[in-house]
């Protein structure tokens, strides 16, 4: 019987943020069933009761299903937001005067309050503040005393704890708050399968992280959210320390100009892919659908675009979290990525290595021997036998017009991998002996359906197996077949 994980798009892969659309037994079930690969806890929204609710169901279909449903926690960063109106919304009008105090007391559409305690003394006059994803603009005009008196430059309504940026403002703030440090300890205690860094603005910004993590006895991988154009002067030094990137438009949009995130976005993904760096892209891809069962043809491109770039991955965000068609998102979704994929399969297969940067180490040099057998050959797959994951990002890099599928046995590694381009995850028992190994694939791929008797794959093995880092053999192998050739 063929596994139902080979019949579902095997290239770039959907994530999907639950919250209380989402976050149900049945809804979920229909969200995997359809081709949902990697559930997003956000949080800036909900405590540690309800996302462990979430992950424990998550948790349960994947293991009812078999399935490496991985799990990313999004840290919150220095997000900061208006604080409570008595009553809402509140609308302020263009040329209207507006008070920023200090404290977290209550607003009204002359006097606000936001969550940065510092927000008066480091904004200067003449510098943009945009509020709820730049709907309401206002401009800086002095300060005096406790308050920062601003101009209302475009009007519009105000609703409580909206988000607020400053483009021209160069912010003192940590990039991980109390509330980050706490909610990590949370993550690595439930065994999380990624953690994502928001508002990153410099390499130590990620250091720090990756710090605390060690500290704490942990390898979480860290995906570093580019959204502040700060960032972008640091890309490629972050882009290298990182384990995925994730482009995040809706932030980076207002703080930039929104006509150059498509460029910003462009350049980012191919930066990580020269590097082989896991890069998502991600907000408003289907932004309609919180609302309405189809999207616009926009939209249908904009994802079309992303798979085009083959990037490793693409978000919902609103869509599946709070919208109203949280099931038709994922599903519209998943037809954008399978569609889109089957054409790019049926495409002239690109020269190896192009526009990617070799890395001249044994594992890379073995990995790509093999892509390059695979590409020549046209095998059905490549089979890559991995301990951490490494060397089957190595592959799956270069974006092979056939699956990658990971064999690993270890649980950890087994979800991870559900992120990268391309990668079917396998589980396996551990095994010490090559030879054996041949067999066990063989009866594997068959089993599962991912390939049949007499087809052709190339294998990415070891000598030593169970041992991180000694990947050094690849093969041509026919299914069923006692021998097999080094690539």
């Amino acid at each position: 019987m063929r596994d139902r994980a080979a019949d579902r798009h095997t290239r770039t892969k959907i994530i999907a943020t639950l919250g209380p659309a989402s976050a149900t037994r049945e809804r979920l079930a229909q969200m995997l069933d359809i081709g949902l690969d990697v559930c997003r806890l956000n949080f800036s929204h909900g405590d540690f009761a309800e996302h462990k609710r979430t992950l424990d169901l998550v948790r349960t279909l994947a293991a009812e299903r078999d399935e490496p449903v991985c799990v990313i926690g999004d840290l919150c960063g220095p997000k900061i937001r208006l604080g409570q109106f008595g009553s809402e919304p509140v609308v302020v009008k263009t040329g209207d005067a507006v008070r920023f105090v200090r404290g977290d007391g209550p607003c009204d559409a002359q006097r606000l309050t936001v969550s940065l305690a510092s927000f008066v003394e480091e904004v200067e006059p003449g510098q943009r503040i945009y509020i709820d994803d730049g709907l309401v603009r206002l401009s800086a005009r002095e300060r005096r005393g406790d308050e920062l008196v601003c101009e209302v430059v475009v009007g519009g309504e105000l609703h409580s704890h909206k988000g607020v940026n400053l483009p021209d403002t160069h912010l003192a703030a940590p990039a991980l708050t109390d509330k980050d440090r706490h909610d990590l300890a949370w993550a690595i205690a439930q065994g999380l399968d990624y953690v994502a860094l928001s508002f990153v603005r410099r390499p130590e910004d990620l250091y720090e992280l990756k710090r605390l993590i060690k500290e704490q006895g942990s390898d979480l991988p860290v995906i570093i959210k580019i959204e502040k154009t700060e960032a972008l002067d640091h890309l490629d030094e972050l882009i290298a320390h990182a384990d995925a990137v994730l482009v995040a438009r809706g932030d980076l949009g207002v703080e930039a100009d929104l006509w150059r995130v498509p460029l910003m976005q462009k350049d980012i993904v191919a930066r990580c892919q020269r590097i082989g760096v896991p890069v998502i892209v991600a907000t408003q891809m289907l932004q309609s659908m919180v609302a309405s069962p189809m999207p616009t043809r926009a939209e249908v491109s904009d994802v079309a675009n992303a798979v085009f770039d083959r990037v490793d991955a693409v978000m919902l965000s609103g869509e599946t979290a709070v919208g109203q068609f949280p099931v038709e998102s994922v599903d519209m979704m998943n037809r954008i990525v399978a569609a889109t994929g089957e054409y790019i399969v049926q495409r002239p297969a690109r020269a190896v290595s192009a526009g990617i940067a070799v890395h001249y180490s044994p594992p890379a040099a073995v990995a790509h021997a093999a892509v390059q057998a695979a590409v020549d050959l046209g095998v059905q797959l490549v089979a890559v036998w991995s301990a951490t994951g490494a060397t089957v990002r190595l592959v799956a890099r270069h974006r092979l017009p056939m699956p990658v599928v990971g064999l690993t046995y270890d649980e950890r590694v087994y979800r991870r991998m559900n992120l990268l381009f391309g990668v079917v995850p396998v589980r396996v028992e551990p095994l010490d002996n090559p030879a054996a190994m041949a067999e066990a694939l063989d009866a594997l791929l068959v089993q599962r359906g991912l390939a049949a008797e007499g087809d052709l794959v190339v294998v990415v093995t070891s000598t030593k197996p169970t041992t991180p880092g000694a990947t050094d053999t690849a093969l041509v192998r026919r299914v069923g077949s006692d021998t097999a050739s080094a690539c």
